[in-house]
């Protein structure tokens, strides 16, 4: 019985080893679907979109670039203003000033001239205004040349008022002979202060 004994030991350890070494196998080869499982949901987390705080997808920085956003309102509305502004200015340009004889506030022909072209500027620019300022040279007192100037920058007025001007889009003022364009004290001098000047406001 012995003897058997001793004859099958060598058998049986050979089993055993093969058993095990194949047991081994199975071990390795069964964790390594495990391993090549556990790399994918890193490459899943990689490839889906990110979440923000609020549960909401977040954009991607190159998306982002993609659709940038169309200028807003107030750029169009400070575009138009400067428009607006340009426009008053060339209007402001074209009101030239009206001169007058010495001691005297009716139109020459000349001003009348000069006014016609105001009036076409006033018409094609409806949202300005215009301020008629009258002026007179250094001669005669204060206070007649006051009354002087207001006189020449009413008579203007009329003139434009009466050519299709809404008088509302219209004011005076006289100055006498505080403002001089001409600082001199000869005829030359004289004859460039007694003038209306127009002033666009708004």
């Amino acid at each position: 019985m012995k003897s058997n004994f001793h004859r099958l030991m060598p058998i049986l350890l050979a089993g055993m080893f093969v058993y095990s070494g194949c047991a081994k196998q199975e071990i390795v080869k069964k964790d390594q679907p495990l391993a090549s499982s556990l790399s994918k949901p890193a490459e899943v987390a990689a490839s889906k979109p990110q979440l923000s705080a609020t549960g909401k997808e977040s954009t991607p920085l190159g998306a982002a670039a993609d659709h940038a956003s169309p200028p807003n309102g107030g750029e169009q509305a400070g575009s138009q203003q400067k428009q607006a502004q340009a426009a008053a200015a060339d209007a402001a340009q074209a009101f030239e000033k009206i001169y007058f004889d010495f001691d005297a506030a009716t139109l020459s022909a000349a001003a009348r001239e000069t006014l016609a072209r105001s009036f076409d500027s006033l018409k094609q620019n409806q949202q300005i205004k215009l301020r008629i300022e009258g002026h007179c040279d250094e001669r005669g007192s204060d206070d007649y040349n006051l009354a002087l100037s207001e006189r020449r920058a009413q008579s203007a007025h009329r003139y434009l008022t009466a050519l299709g001007i809404p008088a509302e889009r219209l004011s005076t003022i006289g100055y006498g002979k505080e403002k001089p364009a001409d600082p001199g004290h000869d005829e030359k001098a004289w004859a460039a202060n007694r003038r209306d000047e127009f002033v666009v406001i708004k």
